[in-house]
């Protein structure tokens, strides 16, 4: 049994839907990463947003003034201060469900370099479903793979506008899914790890300090450089941010490598920030600060 909480103030019509995860982030800090069975002491702990879902829709309102999400949370107070997170970022929250199950939570340990470790408690994202929710005829939706990738594909069916898949964690895709992607955005190893986006049709690779690239039927087309970021806070949003950034700027109408560029510099700005929703400039900042770095095909 669920039950919706409705947006506290009228929302603008969002310029893209997330369907996905929404965790508690329970975050400690220390100055490096424990090997296994070792203790390091002297962490801060804090607790923040996050999950996959939650952090690309914040990222997508933050650029855009809106968005909204499509997830699950527990009848908890985790879950209603993340309802509240996110309403207050201008996320429209109306298709976030209320769960018995507790809401998910992920266990985070950041080093001083901004690297981490994840384990992830999914909890009520696993009892995420599409019932009573629809999608417009030109509407961008925008999945990943921290819930049940039966709902990820019973989301692309219903979609009838364009369709994102942010495959990760990386994981064997079922190949309807595969076939019904508009885009697939992956890191560097998630790419080699999933070999059958060698053949899709539209794939958006990041490769950290190297840029990102764009592969058309397996052929790179069109490359972004890294904007390079010497003040690292945290790098857990930031590929969240890419992706929001990415399927925005491509909705825009900006050509493949202006659009990597933009993302890239969205990807450089949020790693400066210690949240897993970091603050963001309106993503026209970003198009315009990101011209310089476009390359050609």
């Amino acid at each position: 049994m669920s039950t919706s909480l409705q947006p506290a103030v009228p929302i603008v019509a969002p310029t893209l839907t997330v369907v996905g995860s929404i965790n508690l982030d329970i975050t400690a800090t220390a100055s490096r990463l424990p090997s296994p069975g070792e203790t390091v002491g002297g962490g801060v702990l804090r607790q923040q947003p996050g999950g996959k879902g939650a952090n690309q829709a914040v990222a997508a309102a933050r650029l855009a003034g809106s968005s909204r999400m499509v997830g699950a949370v527990g009848q908890d107070d985790a879950g209603l201060s993340l309802i509240g997170a996110m309403a207050g970022a201008g996320v429209d929250v109306q298709d976030i469900a209320q769960m018995e199950a507790a809401t998910g939570t992920a266990l985070v340990l950041v080093d001083a370099e901004g690297e981490n470790q994840i384990v992830v408690c999914p909890g009520a994202n696993g009892s995420l479903s599409l019932e009573g929710v629809s999608f417009a005829d030109k509407e961008a939706v925008l999945c990943q793979l921290e819930v049940d990738q039966n709902v990820v594909l019973e989301a692309a069916r219903r979609t009838k506008g364009f369709f994102v898949l942010n495959a990760a964690p990386a994981a064997p895709i079922i190949p309807e899914l595969l076939e019904r992607c508009d885009l697939v955005i992956v890191n560097e190893t998630e790419y080699e790890l999933i070999p059958a986006l060698r053949d899709a049709p539209l794939v958006a690779v990041t490769y950290g300090g190297e840029g990102s690239a764009i592969f058309v039927d397996g052929e790179r087309v069109a490359e972004a450089p890294a904007v390079r970021v010497s003040d690292i806070a945290n790098t857990i949003g930031a590929g969240d941010a890419f992706c929001a950034a990415l399927v925005l700027a491509l909705q825009s109408g900006l050509e493949y490598g202006h659009a990597l560029a933009a993302a890239n510099a969205v990807g450089a700005d949020a790693v400066r920030d210690s949240s897993s929703q970091p603050a963001l400039k309106p993503l026209e900042h970003y198009i315009e600060a990101s011209r310089a770095a476009i390359q050609p095909a």
